[in-house]
């Protein structure tokens, strides 16, 4: 983990020479959500090729660039787009662009993602507010010599997604009269989906959703003593005893239709920070 504070450090200044703001929050938005970079104002976006040391996405729908302006009257930068470890990138790469957020200012990490439904109380459409997490991805970001610059050696990961916001969250689907539920998210390498037994051991172990994302970023972010708020959109439901085949434009469609809901959470908690300057 050596390399990373001097790459992280390059990352940070190339983003500075085009933007000058100190982000109050960093943004990362998963298949399909893209569309909310949209509503950001006085936007300057910048491909990550352009980064030093940033990789490119090339999962499907994922933009490829960051996009800083603000939201809710605060400075903010949104990944439009993420990497994947099923892309072949390792996880210190993946998380390289939480680590320039905190190097820049931002406290607060919100991650949003497409994932699977294995609750049977949950529908296509619905958004999670994510209480916890499974690292079932067989690696880890923190993997390597620490180094202080970054944060501890054993960063504690009792409450990974903060209570506060996690609650704020909540009342925001309550006001806005969406259903999000609240529940805990495996993360798995993928590309593949899941068999029908390996969805019955993701649920029997506790998950209410599966994705092949955001832990890696938040565990980046723990690490790096960022407060974190995360939502998933239930793209399609994965029960055993129903399954049926995905098709991926219909997961991208669906997760587009819940835009709206993932946008009130992510516009309500900024507000909430607003309220807090």
């Amino acid at each position: 983990m050596l390399e990373i504070y001097d790459q992280v450090q390059a990352a940070a200044s190339a983003i500075r020479e085009q933007w000058s703001e100190v982000p109050r929050a960093g943004i990362i938005l998963g298949t399909g959500l893209g569309g909310l970079a949209e509503q950001i104002e006085s936007p300057v976006a910048i491909d990550y090729e352009k980064i030093p040391h940033f990789s490119n996405s090339t999962a499907v729908s994922h933009a490829g660039r960051l996009v800083c302006g603000y939201l809710q009257g605060l400075p903010i930068m949104a990944m439009e787009g993420r990497l994947h470890q099923y892309e072949g990138y390792s996880l210190k790469q993946i998380t390289l662009p939480v680590r320039v957020m905190k190097a820049l200012g931002a406290d607060l990490l919100m991650v949003t993602q497409a994932v699977g439904g294995m609750n049977p109380h949950y529908q296509s459409g619905d958004v999670m507010i994510i209480d916890d997490h499974i690292n079932l991805m067989g690696d880890n970001p923190l993997v390597g010599v620490n180094d202080e610059r970054l944060g501890v050696r054993f960063p504690d990961m009792s409450a990974p997604y903060n209570p506060e916001l996690i609650e704020v969250g909540l009342q925001i689907a309550r006001r806005e009269d969406f259903v999000a539920h609240r529940g805990v998210m495996v993360a798995v390498t993928g590309p593949n989906l899941e068999t029908r037994a390996e969805y019955r051991f993701l649920r029997t172990i506790g998950a209410d959703v599966v994705g092949m994302s955001t832990v890696p970023e938040v565990i980046a972010a723990v690490h790096s003593e960022m407060r974190v708020f995360g939502v998933s959109v239930v793209t399609d439901m994965c029960l055993p005893d129903s399954l049926k085949p995905a098709v991926v434009e219909e997961i991208i469609a669906i997760a587009n239709g819940a835009e709206p809901k993932l946008r009130a959470l992510v516009l309500g908690i900024l507000a909430h920070e607003a309220k807090k300057s």
